[in-house]
């Protein structure tokens, strides 16, 4: 290296011996809020040196902590991990999903189980008695049913800013709300719906800032990996779910278009979008110091149970000693870096006088990072762990492999986003655990829907809207077992015919009853037929034991009877 090289070195390391404490609280109070850095036209400066560093062949730089070397050759890196070679699980549901999901509401089903069900309907009954007392009419799991239903119909008709009583009113509303249960029942369900119990959350919150909905949370988050194998890239990034009211870990994201809401960090699979694991941000410790390296810590539990994937992930996240970590589990690491990591050598910082659309590769032997200039006076700093040698593309910008790679795998929580938030359930409400409620059913949703339509992939395969079909099918699905047994018609003629519609359409699959071996068979009038029919028959329905004749009978196997 030359002298003057060696002293610009030496001037740096002085730089930020002077500024190291400076250069912490930076580290410390950058907003966790900032989004995926979009690697285009857009990206933030660096500052600029007072002239340009060339970077040569075989030429080696200093961290500005002193502690890793890079190298501006790649020759003589290690072999890095290629997640492709030893991937084990066939990307896409596993064995378990396959073998249980036979239609759209066993998908869903699948996703959200009896068991987080049970939960919530026993911690529902159990505020119901305490808030009705006696008059409390216990619910039960086609109640709970119902409810989800009608939440997700009301996704499904993008009326989540729409006021509840405009859904069941008889002019502006869907015959299908007040045919699966009054207005006054869903206020009911809604006011004392709960996952928790009230009486001991007091002693719990003091150690858990979550507890009024920890249990049905951490179950329902250990259930998504074990129904889907994600692909080759898996994206880790932060969600905000809106929400302004009351509530001890709420944060404020300027970079969201919400603002205001809880935030949840995410792994999705980059090409599906499914949710494999979620993890509730509840802030600092009471009392406590904030965390350090939280961004690290984060991926790392992020990418539990992973094994041979790629992480893609934004510069809240990205360091050179997470990407070592992760090479430790046999998983590789892409992402955007910001500019005062210590990890980075100072000649990747310099701008000034740069070509635009050129490229700077350094090296260690595990790593790669690279300075890209989109345009005049910009840098984007990218480090990966997965990409080995300095590959630039054909395109006309000439962007590098790597930023390309990047770029198609950043977007699987962001789509995540997208996508619940077109068909959201969300309702109206100050109560911050039924937010997160209503945030876990339109994921169970969209997961149900990639796992279906993996399964089932010529389901409606050449429809556009292939999403809000399976969820209009899923909330008729998960409300017509109500329906059916509803005994009080509603007010409304339209209503009104629309239950007569569904209880009629399940009557003839009523199957018959057997007779004993042994029984003597009587022969009576059919109670269907009109009396001047006067047909005989044996045979009884095996519900309500009314004879009927073979003209209002259907024959059906056991497992399709209803």
């Amino acid at each position: 290296m030359s002298n003057a090289s060696e002293e610009r070195t030496a001037l740096g390391y002085m730089e930020y011996i002077l500024e190291e404490d400076h250069d912490s609280e930076i580290e410390e109070n950058v907003s966790e809020d900032e989004d995926y850095l979009e690697v285009n036209d857009e990206d933030y400066d660096y500052d600029q040196s007072d002239e340009e560093i060339d970077i040569r062949p075989d030429e080696t730089f200093m961290s500005k902590n002193c502690e890793i070397q890079w190298s501006s050759s790649p020759n003589g890196r290690q072999a890095t991990l290629s997640a492709a070679n030893i991937m084990k699980a066939v990307p896409g549901p596993t064995r378990m999903a396959v073998s249980r999901v036979t239609d759209i509401k066993s998908a869903f089903e699948l996703v959200i189980s009896n068991t987080v069900l049970k939960i919530v309907l026993d911690m529902t009954n159990l505020e119901g008695r305490r808030v009705y007392g006696e008059e409390w009419k216990e619910l039960d799991e086609i109640h709970l049913h119902a409810y989800l239903g009608l939440l997700i119909l009301a996704g499904v008709y993008k009326s989540k800013d729409e006021s509840t009583a405009s859904l069941w009113d008889a002019d502006t509303g869907r015959n299908i709300f007040r045919a699966t249960m009054s207005l006054g029942t869903f206020h009911i369900f809604s006011r004392v719906i709960r996952f928790d119990n009230r009486d001991t959350r007091a002693g719990r919150r003091e150690r858990d800032k979550l507890a009024a909905i920890r249990t049905v949370w951490d179950k329902w988050v250990e259930r998504l990996p074990l129904l889907y194998s994600p692909g080759p890239n898996v994206t880790v990034d932060e969600r905000l779910v809106a929400f302004r009211g009351r509530c001890p870990f709420k944060q404020y994201m300027p970079s969201k278009p919400a603002k205001y809401g809880l935030k949840i960090w995410a792994a999705c699979d980059a090409n599906s979008s499914y949710a494999l694991n979620l993890q509730v941000y509840t802030g600092k410790p009471v009392g406590g110091a904030p965390e350090r390296n939280q961004g690290m810590r984060v991926v790392l539990d992020m990418a539990q149970g992973l094994r041979g994937h790629n992480i893609t992930c934004d510069n809240f996240f990205t360091s050179y000693s997470l990407g070592q970590e992760l090479l430790k589990r046999k998983l590789t690491m892409v992402g955007t870096v910001r500019k005062n990591r210590t990890e980075l050598p100072a000649e990747m910082l310099v701008i000034k006088n740069r070509v635009p659309q050129s490229s700077k590769f350094v090296f260690t032997d595990t790593t790669t990072l690279v300075s890209y200039c989109p345009k005049k006076g910009k840098n984007v700093l990218l480090m990966s762990t997965l990409h080995k040698n300095a590959e630039i593309s054909t395109r006309e910008d000439h962007k590098p492999n790597l930023i390309l790679d990047y770029n198609a795998t950043k977007g699987g929580v962001d789509n995540l986003d997208k996508v619940t938030g077109t068909y959201s359930t969300k309702r109206m409400t100050a109560r911050w655990p039924l937010v997160m409620f209503y945030n876990l059913i339109d994921i169970s949703a969209y997961n149900a829907f990639v796992i279906f339509t993996e399964i089932s992939p010529e389901w409606n395969k050449s429809k556009l809207y292939r999403r809000r079909l399976f969820l209009e099918e899923l909330g008729k699905a998960l409300v017509v077992p109500h329906i059916k047994r509803r005994q009080h018609m509603p007010r409304t003629p339209a209503a009104a015919a629309t239950v007569r519609e569904i209880q009629e359409r399940a009557t003839p699959t009523t199957p018959m009853r057997e007779v004993a071996a042994g029984e003597k068979r009587k022969r009576k009038r059919c109670q269907v037929c009109k009396p001047s029919d006067d047909t005989k028959t044996s045979t009884t329905c095996v519900l309500c034991a009314k004879y009927i004749c073979v003209k209002h009978t259907l024959t059906t196997c056991p497992s399709c009877a209803v």
